[in-house]
């Protein structure tokens, strides 16, 4: 009898939970894109207070999405492939929102690291090249040029494999480490950290309305170790690895969270920072500070090696979640599809084009994360009211890390508090305190564009009628296999 194989694409389990964490490595960075402006808008000690909070709150949903993380290890998607599982049984629309608004924030992580890189190697290293050139509502200029080669040079690199690209994370990871310990500890030993340095502006400087406005745009930072999760299925061990990488990442983070913006605050002035109009050069005055000229470019040389860690994680979080959610049947089937080295090569090309438009359309790193930030907070919105749905919908799902009791508690209380966060942060308060509404108007089009596309895939390519609900198993497929209990939700 004839037998018909079929080929099936699926990601390779090579990781083990410490090459996860060091992926995570690239968190600091991207506090590095943010803390200028949030240091000009607060104050050093008011940046110091809110950059900590906000990342604490990140370390208590990372424990949360351990056990969301175990429960659906052979799936890539990350936290909005948990917030499908749990929504869909209510309303499907929810999964293409949460996941395509994700992709776009995590995604447009390589404009904004691109930028970041720019300016500093220009401030660095060619302060006279001052050039610049516009058209069509675009810019172009060396910093610009610097960021596209950068992101091009990660892109290319993820196309041909994900070991190539754990390589690359562990060398840029480690060179990450040495300005990140300088700024955060060597101010002290050396005298130039200053108490008096440390100003508090949240009062003068729009109070409550000001400081909900902030944690909004912490977020897109603070919370960014949970990518991590988007790995599950290319871990050894999913199981044990996930939630060692996500609780080992979310201690490292809180760590360099609260330490670097006090180690440079205390060095540097709030009036030192804001004299940067560009908000990144200023590492080059805090590095001259601490250890010198000559030591300012290797440290400068070490900073953007760690930024190309944190372009690399973008592509490597982001182009999972748009495999993920194009095999799961959200969007364009074309996008769920794995190239020769088993990565997905047209994920990444998709978010490589639209990065090279955000770089040259925007006027700064803060814009570009204003406009994406709204998607990604609501993932989170998502995800963690998701974690209550599912403990009560499913209770017999196979759960390797059971959380006690209180996390759910902590869990709706972590839902409603981004909620509020999204309400006034993205919305009331955007124009006067934030970027400006049209920033949060760009991540409603968005989120819009993610039903069309759903849509189409619905009806369009898989033929099949459009429903709000389905039905969803009371445990996987596999259960009796593994000995789970087996019920009907």
């Amino acid at each position: 009898m004839a037998t018909a194989e079929v080929e099936e694409q699926h990601l390779v389990q090579s990781l083990t939970w410490w090459d996860g964490f060091v992926v995570a490595l690239a968190n600091p960075a991207f506090l590095i894109a943010a803390l200028g402006a949030s240091i000009g808008a607060l104050g050093t000690l008011g940046a110091v207070v809110l950059w900590t909070f906000s990342v604490l709150v990140g370390a208590l949903q990372n424990n949360i999405y351990g056990e969301l993380a175990t429960m659906f290890k052979d799936k890539a998607g990350g936290i909005t492939l948990f917030a499908h599982e749990a929504w869909r049984k209510y309303a499907t629309f929810v999964g293409p929102l949460a996941t395509f608004g994700y992709w776009f924030a995590w995604s447009s992580v390589l404009a904004v690291t691109g930028i970041v890189v720019g300016t500093l190697v220009q401030a660095q290293f060619f302060e006279s090249t001052t050039w610049t050139a516009s058209g069509g509502g675009f810019d172009l200029s060396l910093p610009i040029l610097i960021g596209m080669a950068a992101m091009i040079l990660v892109a290319g690199m993820n196309m041909v494999g994900l070991r190539q690209s754990v390589a690359f994370t562990y060398l840029t990871g480690a060179m990450l480490c040495l300005p990140l310990a300088v700024l955060m500890f060597l101010p002290y030993v050396s005298g130039d950290f200053s108490s008096g340095n440390l100003d508090w502006n949240i009062g003068e400087g729009g109070g409550l309305p000001l400081v909900l406005v902030w944690l909004y745009f912490m977020g897109w930072s603070s919370y960014g170790f949970e990518a991590v999760a988007s790995l599950a299925p290319e871990y050894r061990d999913p199981e044990k690895d996930t939630p060692r990488a996500l609780r080992a990442s979310a201690a490292f983070s809180v760590a360099v969270y609260a330490l670097l913006p006090l180690g440079l605050g205390g060095t540097l002035s709030t009036e030192a920072v804001t004299a940067d109009e560009t908000f990144v050069a200023f590492y080059s005055t805090a590095f001259e500070a601490i250890v010198g000229s000559g030591l300012a470019n290797v440290m400068i040389i070490c900073l953007v090696a760690g930024l190309l860690l944190s372009l690399n994680t973008a592509v490597l979080d982001g182009s999972r979640a748009l495999y993920g959610i194009a095999r799961d049947g959200m969007t364009v089937r074309q996008l769920g599809v794995l190239n020769r080295a088993q990565v997905p090569g047209r994920a990444i090309v998709v978010a490589l084009v639209m990065n090279l438009f955000l770089i040259s359309f925007f006027a700064s790193a803060v814009e570009i994360f204003a406009a994406g930030n709204l998607g990604y907070m609501l993932a989170h919105v998502f995800a963690l009211s998701g974690f209550l749905l599912l403990r009560r919908d499913r209770p017999n799902w196979p759960r390797p890390l059971r959380l006690s009791s209180a996390w759910v508690v902590i869990a709706g209380v972590l839902a409603v508090w981004n909620l509020v966060l999204v309400i006034f942060g993205g919305f009331v308060f955007a124009e006067e305190y934030g970027y400006g509404f049209d920033k949060t108007l760009i991540g409603v089009g968005v989120l819009a564009l993610s039903l069309v596309l759903w849509v189409f895939r619905r009806v369009g390519q898989d033929r099949k009628p459009l429903q709000l609900r389905d039905p969803v198993p009371d445990v996987p497929e596999n259960a009796e296999k593994v000995g789970a209990p087996v019920g009907v939700a």
